[in-house]
């Protein structure tokens, strides 16, 4: 079998994150470096390799002060924990042009199965003849099961922050010549 490596594209992709804040709205951020790419039979996704890896030290929620906070060992503890991985153990076709991707997440040390639904973008070739492949990943994640357990609460009893984090990438990714 012929096998195809692919490479993320960072200038053509984003990895973003949403959680409530104070229950009452949600706020958004991303990680601004990341890294990865994926292994796949020549003319075919199905049961595709794929791994990733953020760099948490570049959290942007666009409030530096918070991002400082969310560096921390409060939650992310970038020091001690600078990336956040992803390896994949099976990609599969769902229906059409939507996949099921599991895998093993490592955040803070800690490594925990994931599944999320992907949805295949298309194929297209650049103006370099680059054949380039985009997809959209999104799932959800405990906070708390990754250890990050800031538990502030708001005068009404409340969490400040939510549990549930949702996760959200448009990745696109560039074959290898």
């Amino acid at each position: 079998m012929a096998v195809t490596k692919w490479i993320v594209d960072p200038a053509h992709s984003e990895v973003q994150f949403k959680i409530k804040h104070l229950v009452i709205s949600t706020i958004t951020g991303s990680f601004n470096n990341f890294e990865g790419g994926a292994t796949s039979d020549l003319n075919n996704f199905e049961n595709a390799e794929i791994h990733f890896s953020l760099d948490v030290k570049s959290i942007d929620t666009n409030v530096e002060m918070r991002d400082a906070h969310l560096r921390s060992a409060d939650f992310f503890d970038a020091e001690q924990f600078p990336h956040i991985t992803f390896q994949s153990n099976y990609f599969h076709k769902v229906k059409g042009d939507n996949y099921k991707l599991s895998g093993l997440l490592t955040l803070k040390g800690i490594t925990k199965p994931i599944e999320l639904d992907a949805e295949y973008g298309g194929a297209e070739k650049d103006g370099d003849g680059n054949v380039r492949i985009g997809f959209e990943v999104e799932g959800r994640l405990s906070r708390q099961e990754f250890g990050l357990n800031y538990m502030q609460l708001t005068d009404s009893g409340g969490l400040v922050i939510g549990e549930d984090v949702k996760l959200i990438a448009n990745i696109q990714l560039v074959k290898e010549a």
